[in-house]
């Protein structure tokens, strides 16, 4: 850890400066109170949100964001019993309160204190992870803490939030034994769709512009994967199921005329998941008739679900998905802009992007 002066530790950090610029800064590493946690960031993901918040300035700067997090203990807050330095750890920044109104009913990614970021590497919360070290706050270390076993590599121990989004998705659509699921953009989201699906034993199509990701698709458990934007993807639900079409939808991908693409391509009564429609300047057209006569639901999933938690660590850590093959590239911080780059335009050789604080050997 390099020492600033004789009392203030500091790091190394990717700090949001506003204006879409990230800069690699030296700042002090956090101090923790009572009941919290300083953990050494081993891998954090490259993803889409935080993505957007730099691109499109979104929130005051400074920030350093980062917020699939998988690190070690490095200290622990007075009173804080379940972790003791060297413990490796996946940490969740949102945890609900657990008794609001949004709470009972379970839809925890509206709660108010799910809203607040518990996690910090300095500056106002916003993740940390693309930074050496992170400050978890007292509530986080209650309730949004797992420990990763012995011989789970960090890289993919950071996958346990992402998997956490999917899982809540796939339960809130509630896919039954001889359903066609069909997953729209195959990109680590989407491919993790795809994962839990066939884990689930639930029958998947699926569709990107990319024909290396089709492939992986087909490898992960899709029965195909097509080409949007040359393939009749109704007829080939069609196909298979005896002429009906699919029975539910996740988009995974955010793209003009997708929803369209989907009640196409979906049966009367199909269930129609939007998971990457997260701007408020996307605009969705629809026939009302398909909705109301055709007797479709159409809802979304935004976010992780506290009671899912332990059930994504296990998915993960015991490598019922394969999540860790999704990483195609994993960058230092002094590299993180062109992980930013390769993330926001993915190419054929791209896929999940991993931040690692520490170098690339740690």
């Amino acid at each position: 850890m390099p020492i600033h002066d004789s009392n203030t530790p500091t790091m190394r950090a990717a700090v949001y400066r506003g204006r879409n610029t990230v800069q690699v800064e030296e700042v002090p590493v956090p101090a923790i109170g009572p009941g919290e946690l300083l953990v050494r960031v081993e891998s954090c993901g490259i993803c889409h949100t935080d993505l957007k918040k730099v691109e499109y300035d979104l929130l005051p700067p400074p920030r350093i964001y980062g917020h699939e997090t998988a690190g070690v203990v490095a200290a622990v807050g007075e009173g804080v019993t379940k972790f003791k330095p060297g413990d490796r750890v996946v940490a969740f920044h949102h945890i609900p309160c657990g008794n609001c109104f949004y709470c009972e009913r379970k839809l925890y990614a509206q709660c108010a204190v799910y809203k607040k970021v518990g996690i910090t590497a300095g500056f106002e919360p916003a993740g940390g992870g693309f930074a050496q070290y992170i400050r978890i706050m007292n509530w986080i270390t209650e309730r949004g803490v797992e420990i990763i076993p012995e011989g789970v590599p960090s890289d993919t121990a950071c996958f346990v939030e992402p998997v956490n989004t999917c899982v809540k998705a796939v339960w809130m659509a509630d896919p039954k034994p001889g359903d066609l699921a069909v997953v729209m953009g195959q990109g680590p989201i989407g491919l993790i769709f795809t994962m839990l699906l066939k884990h689930k034993g639930i029958r998947t199509l699926g569709t990107d512009t990319m024909a290396e990701r089709r492939a992986m698709s087909v490898r992960f458990g899709a029965e195909q994967c097509l080409d949007p934007r040359t393939a009749d993807i109704k007829a080939a639900c069609a196909v298979l199921t005896e002429g009906r079409g699919a029975d539910i939808v996740f988009i995974a991908a955010s793209a003009p005329g997708i929803v369209e693409q989907a009640i196409r391509a979906t049966r009367p009564g199909a269930k129609i998941l939007l998971f990457a429609q997260t701007s408020d300047k996307e605009r969705i057209e629809l026939s009302g008739k398909d909705i109301c006569m055709g007797e479709r639901i159409i809802f979304g999933s935004y976010s992780a679900d506290v009671d899912l938690q332990r059930v994504s660590a296990d998915l993960v850590f015991s490598g019922a998905i394969p999540v860790g093959e999704l990483v195609s590239h994993r960058v230092n911080l002094e590299e993180i802009a062109l992980g930013f780059d390769m993330a926001l335009h993915p190419t054929t050789e791209s896929l999940k992007i991993v931040v690692r604080p520490q170098g690339h050997h740690q």
